[in-house]
């Protein structure tokens, strides 16, 4: 049998050892030669390399050297075969590291498929911490923690120097309007919340300040009562008011509490944040509901209003609001007065005040009355100048002769200008004394200058009643002479049709009106057989002084005369089918509007109820 050499039992040792790495898996370590090592330098050298993994087990905090820093790693030596690295967002103030400096990391991983160490040192500062913000939470105590920065739904709070999670609803007890301007500082904090396994720790200010709040309202409810004044915070505005804290506590200051004078809306007054003194006026017996006022801390302003602004006294204030019955004007805060349409002008006729005025314009008045008791102040312009009315008995007596201008024209009569802001009126019946006028258009028109007599005055009422017929004597003394019954008219002009008859004109000025049976025809409506310009023959056959109407007959015209005459009339005036004419619909006796008109016989209207339209129209 043959020896095997010690240098050949050495090599085929070699080809069979085995080792360990790093992770701990088994490694074969024949590639290692025996020739550049010592005999037994090898086993040393696996030794040593054994011991400095002693100690290094993954998800421990271990110490570590910063070798160096990069723009984005810190690069730490923690006594292993190759160097760990920490990315730079873990260090939260990496101007206050240095090399040299030792730092606790903890190890996530001994090697990665790169052979690098993978530490962390966020997570080796929780783990430091941890007990101490999981007995914070155990116990429910207040810890110190400042704001670092805004991230989505909230804020990150540096706690014990971790980062912890500030809800945007757990701030404060009302939403912060710019969250920007509150990072940087310190407030104390609840925990609320923590998860060690993802290192989630919730944090909440506001579960502290309701604590004080609930605190303080027991305080101020125990203390509140009528009458106070307290200091508190607008929380909310609405359109119908703003909501105070108290401090724990809510009330409203109603918007007609805020000023003695006009509030449009309560944002003219308060603005979120302000703080104010304001005065307890009412709550109710739980005091859930606490009524506060901001007005009621000055002295009301009706107080001594009549030393202020006595009646008769020029004004001077700021239209605040317009009407349809007229405007408010503002003499001071808190007390306004009302300028009636009727106070406006003393000769215009104003449809709405806005003609006038409008909102926000500086204006003059005079006071006219004050009720206090009623907190109402009536002010007038019209005031201001002499009333045109005062003297107008004494300018125009009844019976005076003048000229006037035609102004308007109305339905009823013509409104004549006397002198400015003064009209009267001429009525349709003091027109003419023999013609029946319809529309004063007929004999006037607007701009024409017109001679008048003044027949009434009512100062008080503001009315002027003018003729024009009462210029001349009463005709119808004299006609009565001239138009004797049985006087016969040849040819007449037809000058309307009525329902029941025509009038004719006997001469320029006088009319006479023939009935429908008098036409000497059996119709139904007289435009059967005539039309306006017919010219006509015709007999008076009464004359009626009391009602002022000339009576007139075609038949009684050819009664006794030659039958051919008839003839010939009946020829030239034949009867129309009542399908030719468009006769009026006769209406019974009773109903209004029966259609026809009034001739010389109705030349005097009755007057009564015209003073009435005048003033409805001349106002």
């Amino acid at each position: 049998m043959s020896k095997t050499s010690p240098a050949a039992s050495q090599d085929t040792e070699i080809k069979h050892r085995k080792g360990v790495d790093a992770s701990g898996q088994e490694v074969d370590l024949s590639e290692f030669e025996e020739s550049y090592y010592m005999p037994g330098q090898v086993d040393d050298i696996l030794q040593d390399y054994q011991q400095t993994l002693a100690g290094l087990e993954e998800g421990q905090v271990v110490k570590g050297r910063i070798l160096r820093i990069t723009d984005k790693e810190v690069i730490i030596d923690v006594n292993f075969k190759s160097e760990g690295i920490v990315p730079l967002s873990e260090f939260k103030n990496v101007q206050d590291f240095k090399p040299g400096d030792e730092i606790d990391v903890f190890l996530e991983q001994v090697e990665d498929s790169e052979g690098q160490i993978i530490l962390s040192k966020s997570r080796a500062d929780f783990l430091k911490v941890w007990d101490r913000i999981y007995d914070v939470f155990e116990k429910q105590d207040t810890v110190e923690g400042r704001l670092v920065r805004r991230i989505k739904g909230g804020v990150v709070v540096d706690l014990f120097g971790v980062d912890a999670f500030l809800p945007g609803s757990q701030i404060d007890l009302r939403q912060i309007p710019d969250m920007d301007a509150i990072i940087g500082q310190s407030f104390s904090f609840r925990v609320i919340k923590v998860n060690k396994t993802r290192r989630n720790i919730v944090v909440s200010r506001r579960v502290i300040l309701e604590e004080d709040r609930s605190a303080l309202r027991e305080k101020i409810l125990a203390e509140l009562d009528k009458g106070q004044v307290r200091e508190g915070t607008v929380k909310n505005i609405t359109d119908f008011g703003a909501f105070i804290d108290l401090g724990g506590v809510d009330g409203l200051l109603h918007i007609t509490d805020m000023s003695w004078g006009r509030v449009n809306h309560p944002s003219e007054i308060v603005a979120l944040g302000d703080k104010l003194q304001v005065k307890v006026l009412d709550f109710n017996e739980n005091k859930e509901r606490i009524s506060l006022g901001l007005k009621q801390l000055s002295e009301h302003p009706w107080k001594g209003i009549e030393d202020k602004f006595p009646e008769g006294s020029k004004v001077r204030g700021k239209i605040v609001s317009i009407t349809d019955y007229g405007a408010f004007m503002e003499l001071e805060k808190g007390i306004e007065g009302l300028i009636h349409i009727s106070e406006m002008s003393w000769t215009q006729h104003i449809k709405h005040p806005s003609k006038i005025v409008g909102i926000g314009d500086i204006v003059e008045a005079v006071v006219l009355k004050i009720d206090k008791e009623s907190q109402k102040i009536s002010l007038g312009f019209k005031q201001l100048e002499p009333d045109p009315w005062e003297n107008v008995p004494t300018e125009f007596p009844i019976g005076t002769v003048l000229k006037g201008k035609v102004r308007n024209i109305a339905a009823f009569g013509a409104f004549v200008e006397l002198k400015e802001g003064v009209d009267g009126l001429i009525h349709v019946s003091d027109m003419s004394w023999t013609k029946k006028v319809n529309h004063p258009g007929e004999l006037l028109k607007k701009g024409d200058t017109v001679e008048v007599k003044v027949l009434d005055i009512d100062q008080e009422k503001r009315r002027i009643s003018l003729g024009v017929k009462q210029l001349t004597d009463d005709p119808w003394g004299d006609l009565a002479k001239e138009y004797t019954i049985g006087l016969e008219f040849p040819d007449c002009e037809t000058a309307r049709i009525l329902d029941r008859g025509i009038v004719v004109n006997l001469n320029d000025e006088v009319e006479g009106l023939v009935p429908l049976n008098q036409l000497g025809e059996e119709v139904n409506h007289p435009s059967r057989v005539y039309k306006v310009g017919d010219r006509v023959p015709a007999t008076v056959v009464e004359f009626d002084m009391e009602g002022r109407k000339i009576v007139l007959s075609i038949s009684e015209f050819f009664k006794g005369k030659d039958a051919k005459l008839w003839a010939e009339h009946q020829a030239k005036y034949p009867i129309k089918p009542e399908s030719e004419v468009k006769v009026p619909k006769v209406k019974k006796e009773g109903e209004e509007g029966g259609g026809d008109e009034t001739a010389v016989a109705d030349a005097k209207p009755v007057e009564e109820g015209k003073a009435g339209v005048v003033d409805a129209v001349s106002s």
